[in-house]
């Protein structure tokens, strides 16, 4: 079964075997320079979506909404926030950077793009 998004990107469905949740969202955090855990219909996540493609980097994002096992990889990523808000979620270099202001705030005050570099997202 294989998932595609609009532009975004990349999306991976992630595989079904078993094990736990947040293990299973650390082996996929880390396989991709940066990838985005998203709901397709939430504006938060579209938002931070563009906001990566408009800067030309090329995310890999998993569709909690079209994964089967999208819910369980919801709870974790909310026990890994210590939020009630699990999307979006981003991972930069492996490295959780956090939710929507998280990346928002690194945006601002210019440190976003650093870590992009540093984990070969962005060359320029």
């Amino acid at each position: 079964m294989h998932y595609q998004t609009q532009s975004w990107g990349s999306y991976m469905p992630t595989r079904s075997n078993g094990g736990d949740p947040l293990e299973r969202v650390e082996r996929l955090a880390s396989e991709n320079a940066v990838v985005i855990f998203s709901i397709s219909t939430c504006c938060m996540c579209h938002a931070i979506k563009r906001l990566f493609c408009g800067m030309g980097v090329n995310p890999t994002v998993y569709e909690l909404d079209e994964d089967p096992r999208g819910k369980e990889i919801e709870k974790a990523l909310m026990r890994l926030l210590g939020t009630s808000s699990a999307v979006p979620v981003v991972f930069i270099g492996g490295k959780l950077i956090g939710a929507m202001d998280r990346v928002m705030a690194s945006h601002i005050n210019g440190t976003l793009v650093p870590l992009l570099k540093e984990a070969g997202a962005l060359w320029l």
